[in-house]
């Protein structure tokens, strides 16, 4: 099992030096990342009228650790054992105290993810804007994981000391997102140009469900903000459709998104914003953010 905090330190070995981290975390063809199915207990999140209850993910997998690192292209490669297990949380609180005396950084929580990050336009932009901030790509597509993570590898080698607080992984976050992340761990969550899949059949695959809702709104704290963005009119109705109905999220309004840096970066940051500005398309943002439960 690879775990997220497995994972992280794979890739940050490599920005130290060590030339077998990323081989060793690239999968081949047709593999996938190894998660326990707890969705059967996940799927008991529901809402009933103005009462949500949300049930959290399994302990063993809640912890996430991201181990910072200077860019030293001179350095020997580090000699590592075997990460820990998470099926051990002393260990990993341990190996979470290291990193923090280490390092010098005082939050070593993931903060921000981007679902579905595609080839990590808007990650390379957040980097730099919240430098204390831990942030992780979360992609399905084997290769397109593998371009972020050398992507990223290529600019600490350019700008030494930069970029160490952004990685990315390849996982199918509709079924496994909660696996990763405490409850209330994320501040900011991102899905950029979701697929639409535009068969009626395929609405049910959409990113955007009121089924997983409850599990967005376990993964970020209260007052965490979650971004949406979107070039296909009618997935931007039904994005705004199943956030509006939610109990736990409110819509921010235009207004205050133009103090906010990080939604003024979504209309233009990805690779696919982009392409759709080329074409001279229309987009359609919408911003929520985490409330209160009223039943608490």
């Amino acid at each position: 099992m690879q775990s997220l905090s497995e994972h992280f330190q794979e890739f940050f070995h490599a920005a130290k030096g060590t030339s077998t981290a990323l081989n060793d975390h690239k999968a081949s063809a047709g593999d996938t990342l190894s998660v326990p199915n707890n969705q059967d207990a996940l799927r008991e999140s529901h809402t009933r009228a103005g009462s949500l209850t949300i049930h959290a993910p399994p302990a063993s997998l809640a912890q996430s650790t991201l181990e910072t690192v200077s860019q030293n292209q001179d350095a020997q490669p580090a000699q590592t054992s075997a990460p820990p297990s998470d099926d051990d949380p002393q260990t990993l609180r341990q190996l979470q105290h290291e990193q923090a005396e280490s390092s010098g950084r005082a939050d070593l929580q993931v903060r921000f993810a981007d679902v579905g990050c595609g080839f990590g336009g808007l990650l390379v932009r957040l980097s730099p804007m919240y430098p204390d901030k831990l942030m992780v790509g979360m992609e399905i597509r084997d290769k397109v994981t593998n371009y972020v993570i050398e992507r990223v590898a290529a600019l600490r080698r350019e700008q030494p000391g930069n970029f160490t607080n952004v990685t990315a992984l390849r996982t199918n976050a509709m079924r496994h997102l909660p696996n990763y992340f405490v409850k209330g761990q994320l501040h900011k969550l991102f899905f950029l140009f979701p697929d639409p899949h535009f068969k009626t059949a395929n609405h049910r695959r959409r990113i955007i469900q009121t089924s997983l809702l409850a599990e967005y709104a376990y993964c970020l704290a209260v007052g965490g903000m979650l971004y949406t963005i979107t070039d296909v009119p009618e997935l931007g109705e039904w994005m705004r459709a199943k956030l509006d109905a939610h109990p736990l999220f409110e819509r921010v309004s235009d207004a205050e998104l133009n103090s906010d840096s990080a939604a003024n970066l979504l209309i233009s940051a990805s690779e696919e914003a982009q392409k759709v500005a080329r074409n001279e398309g229309k987009t359609f943002r919408t911003v929520y953010r985490r409330v209160q439960d009223p039943e608490s």
